[in-house]
């Protein structure tokens, strides 16, 4: 097979059909930009799982004198000094238990006034009104039951509660927005492989003077096929490559400048350029292999070889 002549023909579909190649190529960079944006959300609730399960900790709340009127655990009165001494002996026991730090209720009342300074409410909490607590750092956050279990419904202590409940629901609501993002990229790419076979019949029906000539002198079904394919798989691959530029861009805007998420959120950990650059030899193949077999698809049928 001559190059020359497969590139010739390559050259000749895409001005025949400009139009639809471009939109090809939108489709493709579109659908391909939201499919490498979805994984790099994956990637970035993993890495804030990763990040902040490994900072929060198990809090286990102790009974004060307002919690003995008011709470049904809390009935036989506020935590005494032998059982806050009990908890703390009983916790350091435990293997996967790290650390443990009380948190006197001047302490709690400090933090407290610290983050909700402004609110009404902040004015009349008195230091007593707080709960003291233990706050358990675990070897393994997924072993919170077991803590919660040994001490939930102890005398003394109000409640057992797992900070990870408190980040679930954002992760919920990134994981959320990543199903968007798929099934608008699923959308996308089904738009596009229409496109493709629609040009690709085009193309065909507009050659099929010269795939006639080329088939009565003895031309292989391969040979016929190949500029069409190759000229779907570079439509593909101009969209790949738009995609990564879109992905750049946003990771560039997002984070780094223009919002500049990492500036006004330093407590997130945001993925760095190198989890960025890792996905897009991926969009490339996908944008180059994903058209090559929607055109061999399609010429089977619409190409009578």
């Amino acid at each position: 097979m001559r190059a020359q002549f497969v590139l010739s023909e390559i050259g000749v579909g895409l001005r025949r059909n400009l139009t639809m190649t471009f939109a090809v190529i939108v489709s493709v960079a579109l659908s391909l930009a939201l499919f490498g944006g979805a994984l790099l959300m994956r990637e970035q609730v993993s890495t804030m799982k990763d990040y902040w399960y490994d900072k929060v900790n198990v809090s286990i709340f102790l009974c004060n004198k307002t919690d003995a009127a008011t709470a049904p655990k809390c009935a036989k009165g506020a935590v005494t000094g032998q059982q806050k001494e009990q908890i703390e002996a009983d916790l350091k026991k435990m293997d996967i238990v790290e650390s443990v730090h009380h948190e006197s209720a001047d302490e709690a009342f400090k933090h407290y006034k610290e983050q909700y300074s402004d609110t009404a409410i902040a004015s009349v909490i008195t230091p007593d009104q707080m709960q003291e607590s233990f706050r358990v750092k675990l070897e393994d956050p997924e072993k919170y039951k077991v803590v919660a279990t040994a001490f939930a419904g102890r005398d003394g202590v109000e409640s057992v509660q797992d900070q990870r409940n408190i980040l679930q629901n954002l992760f919920d609501l990134m994981n959320g927005m990543n199903i968007a993002a798929l099934g608008v990229m699923g959308l996308m790419l089904v738009i596009a492989l229409m496109l493709i076979v629609n040009t690709v019949r085009v193309s065909a029906f507009s050659r099929r003077r010269e795939t006639g000539i080329m088939r009565l002198v003895g031309a292989s079904s391969f040979y016929i096929q190949m500029p069409f394919i190759m000229e779907a798989a570079f439509a593909g691959l101009l969209g790949g490559a738009v995609a990564c530029v879109l992905l750049l861009v946003g990771r560039y805007f997002l984070i780094d400048h223009g919002i500049a998420l990492a500036e006004k959120m330093q407590l997130v950990n945001f993925i760095g350029w190198d989890a960025v650059f890792a996905k897009l030899p991926l969009v490339l193949a996908i944008g180059l292999l994903m058209p090559a077999v929607a055109a061999f698809v399609a010429l089977r049928k619409y190409l009578k070889v």
